[in-house]
Parts: structure tokens; sequence; C-alpha cells
């Protein structure tokens, strides 16, 4: 219940225990520079632009050719000025957003490691797999074993 209060709130929750505290909305600075935020945070749809923030779809193209395009800057200018501006290039926050993506499915769905890979942008299940082994030290499985509430339900 609290999570779902806070995630309306838009609060992120401290951790407890050996979890780990990520959350990469607050791990980067928000851009300055206007075609970098929507990036970073999405803009209004208008008729020429449907695409929100990176963290609704971590699934999309979010290679930096693409994010440059979004943001009508070259590659070259767009990761530099990311960087300056957030502190993080723009590969890691994408992994960082991806990865925070699939740890919310497997805590609060059902919906089995390859489906959940898939939602959060990674190209396969090893992938993802890889993924939670270098920044958390576990598997996905392992992972949901550990942090997903009873009340989830078995994967499907």
């Amino acid at each position: 219940m609290a999570l779902t209060v806070a995630r309306h709130l838009v609060v992120f929750l401290r951790r407890p225990g050996n979890q780990a505290q990520f959350s990469a909305q607050l791990a980067a600075q928000t851009a300055q520079r206007a075609p970098l935020r929507e990036v970073q945070l999405g803009a209004p749809p208008t008729p020429f632009r449907q695409w929100g923030r990176i963290t609704e779809h971590p699934d999309d193209d979010l290679s930096v050719e693409a994010l440059a395009a979004r943001a009508a800057l070259s590659p070259r200018h767009f990761a530099r000025a990311f960087q300056a501006e957030t502190g993080t290039t723009p590969g890691r926050y994408v992994d960082r957003v991806r990865l925070e993506h699939a740890r919310r499915l497997l805590e609060d769905t059902g919906d089995g490691v390859e489906g959940v890979s898939r939602a959060s942008g990674y190209g396969t299940p090893e992938a993802m797999r890889r993924a939670f082994l270098r920044v958390l030290g576990t598997t996905p499985a392992e992972y949901r074993r550990r942090f997903s509430p009873a009340t989830a339900g078995p994967p499907r």
C-alpha cells in the first residue's frame, strides 16, 4: 500500500535492508536546456512529437542517435551536453532507467522474465540477466524471490 501511494505521489522510497538505493531520476540531475530536459523528462505531445520521457518508454529505441534526433542535436553534441548537464552519459542513464523499470515489474507483477525484459527494453532475457548480475549481483528470478511481496502471485 505504501509503495502504491508513494508512486502516486512521485516519492522515491528509501529501500530497507540490503536493497539497492537506486533511482535513475534521483541519481541524475535534470538538464537545464529544454531539448535535453524534454528527452530526459518528456514534453507535452504535439502533432509532430508523440514520444514521452525515457522513464515511460524504456522499450523504445533509446540509442544516442535516436535521442539526439528527438532533441534536434547531433549525436556527438547531444552526448556531450547530456553528460555535462546531468552528470551521466545517455547510455548509463538509459541503463539505469531500464534496470529500475525491470525491478519494479519484478516486484509488482507476476509477468515472466521474458515479458519483463521485453517491456524494459532489453533485447533478450539474457541481456537483462547480465545487467542484474553486473549491477545488483543477483539474477532477475532471485531478485523477484527476495523482494516481491507474496501478493504479487506466481510468475507466469
